[in-house]
């Protein structure tokens, strides 16, 4: 590999298991739409861009968070939670 080509590769950061937890809680804590920027604000630890990204995307995918132009929501609820919904509703 010459130096050309070693300058085009880039490294892919994955995140690790801790990090993508992280996010999860605060998303999940916010309990509110909330931009990208002040997620990164709101993050105990910092994370880089394209890996916060690349986790914002994951949860989207795993239907954990909705990203829309406003910013990002956390909507997954426990099947616990979602039990009690149904007992609770009416049967169509």
């Amino acid at each position: 590999m010459n130096s050309t080509t070693q300058a085009r590769v880039q490294i892919q950061h994955s995140p690790t298991l801790n990090t993508v937890l992280m996010v999860e809680q605060t998303l999940r804590d916010s309990k509110e739409v909330i931009k990208i920027s002040e997620l990164k604000r709101r993050l105990p630890r910092k994370v880089m861009h394209a890996t916060l990204l690349e986790i914002l995307n994951y949860l989207q995918e795993s239907g954990k968070i909705l990203i829309t132009t406003k910013g990002v929501v956390w909507t997954y609820t426990s099947g616990d939670l979602m039990n009690k919904l149904k007992k609770g509703g009416l049967e169509l």
